[in-house]
């Protein structure tokens, strides 16, 4: 992937037990049996391939990109946690969009799942929810896995099974999965419901981040945004048309903390940096 220039909108282990020498005891107590614990399988994200990409991470330095993702996340992570009202969705859940494809939405994902995973005080799950076309694990360099469309076809499977936990200790990514005719009405059902909900209360500091498809292509993405406490829409410099923004915006009518994010911005200051815009 080209390495890209983010300009911002303004948003309104289990331990290890050592051994000691076994001790006899008179009439010992049975043992309760330890709580079997299930954690996903881990993998190895190749930092210095992703800094080459032009991707966020710790490793590189304070760069305008890595400033960049610091402004979009603050708003993002200040609202994930505030007191909901009645019947609204977990603010920790964050859907990342745009209207067409190729404006950079997986690239916006990542980076602000990497972003938020320098926080002290957060983890973050990656989620790739755009099933038709996932391209999470691509970008990464990853082969394809099983993930979200297994877990809602199959009762049985448990999240933990397929979730995927990285050398980046608070960043773990959970995988678009087997792709099926029926994505749409899988991300409508009350399975994907519960799954959400769960996933967005089962750690306290958690921060969901959804790459969800375009706007305009798909009819998984408006379903999907039903499910979401918060959503950034990823619209391209100089590219992305004023009809096809409104037109996805209005995709999006009676969703709250809908947010912009305008990406790939080449205007140059007097220094020969990117410049910040905000609007």
């Amino acid at each position: 992937m080209d390495s890209q220039d983010v300009a911002v909108a303004e948003l309104p282990e289990v331990e290890a037990r050592a051994q000691g020498p076994a001790v006899a005891l008179s009439n010992p107590e049975p043992a309760a049996p330890e709580p079997l614990r299930r954690s996903g399988r881990m993998i190895e994200l190749d930092l210095a391939r992703m800094n080459d990409a032009g991707l966020v991470t710790a490793a590189g330095g304070r760069t305008n990109l890595v400033e960049d993702f610091r402004i979009i996340k603050r708003p993002l992570i200040k609202r994930a946690f505030v007191a909901r009202k009645p019947n609204a969705n977990p603010g920790n859940l964050i859907m990342i969009t745009s209207s067409l494809p190729g404006e950079g939405k997986t690239f916006t994902s990542i980076n602000l799942a990497m972003s938020i995973a320098m926080e002290l005080d957060h983890t973050v799950l990656l989620v790739d929810a755009d099933v038709a076309r996932p391209s999470v694990l691509r970008t990464l360099g990853l082969p394809a896995q099983r993930g979200l469309m297994d877990i809602l076809l199959d009762e049985h499977l448990d999240m933990s099974e397929v979730m995927l936990r990285t050398n980046v200790n608070t960043l773990s990514i959970l995988p678009a999965g087997t792709s099926n005719p029926r994505a749409t009405e899988l991300l409508a059902s009350q399975a994907m419901k519960s799954l959400v909900l769960e996933i967005a209360s089962r750690y306290p500091d958690r921060i969901v981040i959804f790459d969800s498809p375009p706007l305009l292509l798909t009819s998984e993405a408006h379903v999907l945004a039903s499910h979401m406490g918060q959503i950034v829409v990823v619209v391209e410099s100089e590219k992305t048309t004023q009809h096809a923004v409104k037109e996805a915006l209005q995709q999006l009518e009676g969703c709250s903390n809908v947010n912009l994010v305008y990406n790939k911005s080449r205007e140059l200051n007097t220094s020969s940096k990117y410049d910040y815009h905000y609007g």
